[in-house]
């Protein structure tokens, strides 16, 4: 006889009890927080320490009134989170364990209507927002069209490796950057010399609207050669490769094999998307960035809409059943290979495709674009929105890739010119907001029902919240 949620929760409950009190998770949270508002307490201090005294500024931050009234705001904190996330566990926790029961197809159509009007409803923002308040300044419609809606579509494709295969990638900026270069070689701006003359043009000329297929392509001819023969790795060892195929890619760019890639000066004055069919001509121009914000959206949608209908496929099934336990699926027949590989360049693809979109907006690249924290970035992204959730990643990605251009701001756009914080902070900003994230809501700000339940299940002791962590294939735990 199977043991409930409720059951196994108590026996772990009295295994926990045998511990030391600092181990339990929930004082481990109080200290976690407690820590950070000290570290807070200090950063946002203005008061700098001398020479003569180089602890003024701790003892101002941590030994006095401001404190205490920091420790007193952490505990506060601890206690609003603790009840939030006791409440919902207890909620998911009971669906978990009540019977599936459908006595109607009312509720489900119901929510089903409810899914598609809260997308149109985000629809509808996405293409109001350059017309509205802040984001009519030119500044902000630039990060709109170049940051937010290319890093947008790189975690829409991140989130099918990660969120639903369970794939660690830390190397997905490379594909990123192959359909930059595809762009750059399309629009005939590379291979410089071509023929061994200086002064020859490259052999290639074509509509930029051409980049996306020839781009989708070539990203997925390297994701299968990256993955074919190192997908029966999992967790840490598919990391580190993934890895090393970033830094292969960077290092082919800057040496720059047959001037094909420019080296490290890349290329400059890459053409930007042109529409010239039945008579009706435009050009999106750089200088405006509005055009490029409803494109970016065009084509978020229809990326999301076909990973919608792959979600809910037999293959999107699948990439659950390999992501939550891979040695389980296995067994059951699924060659789990096959559909890794697949996840693999699906996902790729839609990077070459970001890069081909960033590559026409800022018509210029070099190796230098495509740094690794960048694939980091886009992971931190994507857990922010919520893994294996297309609204939670579009969410998440919005809002984390426009935090760090918010708190910089443009000269003069308030304040007297000066920015929120100081440049050279924001990547702690960022970090902390990141952290405390993971703190209050492990499971991202928009989660998927599958990845909540998960959740709810290991903090109740009942399996994993994260496949990525069990043994290879065929390798004993």
């Amino acid at each position: 006889m199977t043991a409930s949620i409720s059951e196994l929760s108590a026996q772990v409950r009295q295994l926990r009890s045998h511990e030391t009190w600092w181990r339990n998770p929930l004082f481990a949270r109080l200290f976690g927080i407690i820590a950070l508002f000290m570290v807070l307490s200090i950063l946002t201090n203005q008061t700098q320490g001398s020479s003569s005294n180089y602890t003024l500024v701790v003892k101002d931050s941590w030994f006095s009134t401001r404190g205490a009234e920091y420790l007193v705001g952490a505990i506060v904190v601890w206690l609003i989170a603790e009840l939030w996330r006791i409440r919902g566990l207890g909620r998911i926790a009971a669906q978990a364990v009540a019977p599936v029961r459908q006595v109607k197809n009312a509720p489900a159509l119901k929510n089903q209507w409810t899914k598609r009007g809260g997308i149109l409803a985000l629809v509808v923002v996405a293409i109001l927002l350059p017309n509205v308040g802040l984001f009519t300044l030119p500044y902000f419609q630039s990060v709109l069209s170049d940051q937010v809606g290319v890093y947008v579509l790189a975690a829409v494709g991140l989130n099918v490796v990660v969120g639903w295969a369970g794939l660690l990638d830390l190397g997905y900026i490379a594909f990123f950057a192959i359909g930059a270069y595809t762009t750059a070689i399309l629009s005939g701006k590379l291979p410089i010399g071509a023929d061994g003359n200086p002064e020859a043009h490259p052999p290639i000329h074509l509509n930029l609207f051409f980049a996306f297929p020839i781009a989708v392509l070539l990203t997925m001819a390297a994701g299968l050669i990256l993955g074919a023969p190192t997908l029966r790795l999992r967790g840490d060892y598919l990391a580190i490769v993934t890895l090393g195929f970033h830094e292969i890619v960077l290092n082919i760019a800057r040496n720059n094999p047959k001037n094909i890639t420019g080296g490290a000066l890349g290329a400059t004055g890459i053409s930007t998307f042109r529409f010239n069919l039945f008579g009706i001509h435009y050009d999106w121009n750089t200088n405006d960035s509005k055009p490029y914000w409803y494109l970016a959206i065009g084509l978020i949608i229809v990326v999301v809409f076909a990973f919608r209908r792959l979600e809910h496929s037999k293959v999107g099934r699948t990439w659950t059943a390999i992501r939550e336990d891979e040695v389980a699926a296995a067994a059951s027949g699924v060659p789990t290979v096959k559909y890794k590989l697949m996840a693999f360049a699906i996902g790729a693809s839609t990077s070459g495709f970001a890069g081909v979109l960033s590559t026409a907006k800022i018509t210029a690249i070099t190796p230098d674009n495509f740094p690794l924290p960048l694939s980091i970035f886009v992971l931190a992204y994507v857990i922010f929105g919520g893994m294996g959730s297309l609204t939670g990643v579009i969410v998440g990605a919005s809002l984390m890739t426009f935090l760090p251009y918010f708190l910089q701001g443009p000269p003069s756009w308030f304040n007297g010119g000066h920015p929120v914080v100081d440049p050279k902070d924001i990547p702690m900003w960022v970090g902390a907001v990141l952290l405390t994230m993971m703190i209050f809501r492990p499971q991202g700000l928009i989660p998927s029902k599958r990845r909540a339940q998960e959740l709810a299940q290991a903090e109740h002791g009942v399996g994993d919240a994260d496949a990525m962590t069990e043994p290879a294939e065929g390798v004993a735990p």
